[in-house]
């Protein structure tokens, strides 16, 4: 048979005159659970700074994504299990409250801390995580030329359909350029190419290229294709680390509530005691 353990209550008092939530335990609780999450999102960088190079093959984009996810995991892990039980621990204790109360209210307080940590994340710690995990991309870059790293997102495309079959001293002119480049933006945007967009943009890689129409046709064709196959990479990347980052929200709030749990189960004396019910 349970035993059922309620705590002595007050002479004279019905209910007890301490909040049901401490909000300084929730508090604190998420400070540390966000200055935990930025240290480790630090820590996380440098090591994702160390497998990608520019100039080596590194680890593959699979094998990398997936260890990213797994990371964010752990940091919301150990993050929001610290945060949860300083929460858990730190708060007042509730004199005369029957134990299943005291059980839940512990378990409240370190949800509390862990939304309370997710919301102030979201609005001080986007822009310095954002500039933490823009190394990565930095350090993955290092070696592109400045002017390459100001172009445009179309420009290595029009850099592919204006390159000449054969070697030539003229250059691409600014405006020919410029006009593929606005092209291409808007048909990367719509899915496809207008026909009237399609036959002047073939008309004008022939003659820059020095191509027969069929062949800057099909020269088109390929960097159309490769266009949609990264932005279909990009989008699937995205959707990606939209589960990872769901999992791993999850995973910090019952990490949080649990260990509050505990926390204030041993605030009180009474952790042993629910462990075994």
């Amino acid at each position: 048979m349970d035993t059922v353990v309620v705590q002595p209550a007050a002479p004279g008092l019905d209910e007890p005159s301490v909040a049901g939530v401490s909000w300084a335990a929730v508090a604190a609780g998420a400070v540390v659970s966000l200055a935990l999450t930025l240290v480790l999102i630090a820590f996380g960088t440098g090591l994702g700074l160390s497998v990608v190079s520019p100039w080596s093959s590194g680890v593959s984009a699979t094998t990398f994504k997936i260890t990213t996810g797994i990371y964010l995991i752990v940091i919301a892990m150990i993050s929001s299990s610290i945060g949860g039980y300083l929460a858990g621990r730190l708060r007042s204790r509730w004199i005369g409250v029957h134990s299943d109360e005291v059980y839940f209210r512990d378990t409240a307080h370190g949800f509390l801390a862990w939304a309370f940590a997710t919301v102030l994340g979201a609005v001080l710690l986007a822009s310095p995580a954002t500039t933490v995990l823009s190394g990565v991309t930095l350090g993955a870059s290092a070696g592109a030329t400045a002017s390459a790293a100001q172009a445009g997102p179309a420009e290595g495309y029009i850099d592919a359909l204006l390159r000449p079959s054969t070697p030539s001293g003229d250059g691409n002119s600014a405006d020919a350029r410029g006009e593929l480049s606005r092209i291409m933006a808007s048909s990367l945007r719509a899915g496809e190419l207008k026909p009237a967009d399609r036959a002047y943009v073939n008309k004008v890689v022939a003659a820059r290229t020095g191509l027969s129409e069929p062949d800057a046709d099909k020269r088109v064709t390929e960097v159309i294709n490769d266009a949609k196959a990264s932005a279909d990479t990009a989008r699937k990347a995205a959707i990606q680390l939209a589960f990872w980052l769901t999992a791993s929200l999850l995973i910090g709030a019952f990490s949080a509530s649990l260990a509050a749990t505990e926390g204030g189960g041993l605030r009180d004396g009474t952790w042993k005691t629910r462990r075994k019910r």
